[in-house]
């Protein structure tokens, strides 16, 4: 049969899944550059923009694989909209920091870091929800269309995002950028809640939580591949990850302002939409691990030449080809965790997940911020890809299973791995 591109977004509830995730992702980067460039205004020290990651990741992983049982055992619609409503006045509460006169001035960054602990709770249970939700709204074959497009949709917010951040923020005021991040989440909560799902039949059971929480883990530990998929991602971004250091290159190395920041921070996520948008009009990779390997090194490749580049353009072309790897990987990983794993465990092993990738990018801005205060700003960029590449070395020589992988289409659901 033909390759059909748009078979995911043919359906009507993914679509309105898609737009929740556009808007919801626009909002966040928004936010994340507004506030960045507040701390480090405010602070003038690395280390603060490391902390940032830190007040998000601590929540994070310490209700993750909670989120992800309540995720197999409670509505997964509900779940997702009320996380997105705490996310929602998250917004609203940086929109009246900035509407109180003198209030930042007096307080300085510790109020934003509350925000940013709160939002991190709110994430833990929204993102093993919203995955596992996701993979219910489609069919079987159609997951690695809907993970492209899925994919496409956040890098293309990522772009925009980061982008109009720093460009209402440089050429108007913090407090515009906020009513922008808080529109957007608005509209990322309504589309949620027009979402069209029937919950699924939750069998009984007389498992403990504890024991809940240990099935999902003991899964992702058996599954090689997804675990050494995970590993890949987790040490790329945690060794490797540069951006909680870009407001430093944009103001000291490179001289371009909140507006260059913006530019800066949307750049990976413009090589990811291009790239993106190639994976979801082409067929799946016949030869996924030997891709996925390949793309990760590239990644490596690419931040230890953005620490070294003294360039603005050189810069955003380089984070721009680290997007592109970047999306590769995310598409091969994310539809192995669909593919291999069964429905009933969608949400304790997406949190699994969370915890490897989605806290990797605020411990690794947590790592950014202390190596940069330790041995400056560059040395930490340039060793943390060097480490980066070395990791891909390692997973290459030791599970051979992933540098053999063929077209993940071909596997079924891991059950011997529960």
């Amino acid at each position: 049969m033909a390759h059909d591109p748009y078979a995911a977004l043919r359906v009507k509830s993914y679509r309105w899944f898609i737009v929740s995730l556009l808007t919801m992702t626009i909002s966040s980067q928004i936010q994340g550059v507004v506030v960045a460039w507040q701390i480090y205004d405010i602070t003038r020290d690395p280390l603060s923009l490391g902390l940032m990651g830190l007040a998000e990741a601590l929540p994070f992983i310490t209700v993750a694989l909670y989120a992800g049982h309540i995720a197999d055992r409670l509505n997964r619609h509900r779940v997702s909209i009320a996380a997105l409503g705490v996310l929602f006045l998250c917004s609203i509460t940086l929109l009246t920091f900035n509407l109180i006169p003198g209030f930042l001035a007096k307080h300085g960054a510790w109020p934003f870091y509350a925000v940013i602990f709160t939002s991190g709770i709110a994430r833990s249970f929204l993102q093993p929800a919203r995955n596992a939700l996701g993979a219910e709204l489609i069919e079987r074959p159609l997951y690695a269309n809907a993970v492209a497009w899925r994919t496409s949709t956040w890098q293309t917010a990522a772009v925009a995002g980061p982008a109009l951040g720093g460009l209402i923020y440089g050429y108007t005021s913090p407090r515009v950028a906020y009513v922008a991040d808080a529109i957007m989440m608005m509209v990322a909560l309504l589309t949620f809640w027009w979402i069209d799902y029937e919950p699924r039949i939750v069998a009984e059971t007389r498992e403990s939580i504890g024991e809940s929480l240990r099935l999902g883990l003991r899964f992702v530990f058996r599954e090689s591949v997804l675990l050494s998929a995970l590993t890949l991602d987790l040490f790329s971004v945690l060794l490797g990850g540069a951006e909680a250091l870009l407001p430093v290159f944009a103001d000291q190395i490179l001289h371009v302002g909140p507006q260059g920041l913006g530019i800066l921070r949307a750049a990976p996520a413009a090589g990811a939409v291009i790239a993106s948008v190639y994976l979801a009009h082409r067929p799946p990779f016949k030869r996924a691990g030997k891709t996925l390997l390949y793309a990760v090194a590239t990644f490596a490749l690419c931040i230890i030449g953005f620490g070294i580049s003294r360039s603005f353009v050189l810069s955003l072309l380089l984070l721009g080809i680290s997007g592109m790897a970047d999306n590769v990987s995310v598409l091969i990983r994310s539809t192995l965790l669909q593919v291999l794993t069964p429905e009933h465990l969608l949400g304790r092993v997406s949190s699994v997940n969370s915890i490897f990738v989605g806290s990797s990018n605020e411990l690794g801005a947590f790592e950014s911020g202390v190596a940069a205060k330790l041995l400056g700003t560059v040395t930490s960029v340039v060793l943390g890809g060097l480490a980066s590449l070395g990791v891909v070395g390692v997973i290459a020589v030791k599970v051979p299973r992933l540098r053999k992988l063929g077209a993940i289409e071909e596997l079924t659901p891991t059950q011997t791995a529960v």
